[in-house]
């Protein structure tokens, strides 16, 4: 059973910064899409950005300049890096592990809470 465990989450002041870190049971080379998503009280799960196997991202538009995700494939580990955090940045933030085909999954992590206070 493929596991994704975050961690990194934390409080921190706005204009400061946070790395969010996703590690995978097996092989995250195995995985065709990884992606960050959050969901703040009362809101609905957003995706914040994404990481294809060839290493090519993608953001919501409000992170875009702030966050970067990137991946260490030797150490199946993904990685959220956000920069000059915003109040509204407040969320648990997700990690996501999509692999295709017949073998295919969508495996979630736990959730890890990042609070920037104002």
């Amino acid at each position: 059973q493929v596991q994704v465990v975050e961690s990194g989450g934390g409080l921190v002041q706005a204009g400061g910064s946070l790395r969010l870190s996703c590690t995978t049971s097996g092989s995250i080379l195995s995985f065709n899409t990884m992606g960050w998503y959050r969901q703040a009280p009362g809101k609905q799960r957003e995706l914040v950005g994404t990481i294809t196997r060839s290493g090519i991202g993608n953001y919501l538009d409000s992170v875009k300049g702030r966050f970067t995700i990137s991946r260490d494939n030797a150490k199946n580990t993904m990685y959220l890096q956000m920069n000059s955090l915003k109040p509204e940045d407040t969320a648990v933030y997700y990690c996501n592990a999509v692999r295709l085909g017949l073998s295919g999954i969508s495996a979630w992590g736990q959730g890890t809470q990042v609070t920037v206070s104002a």
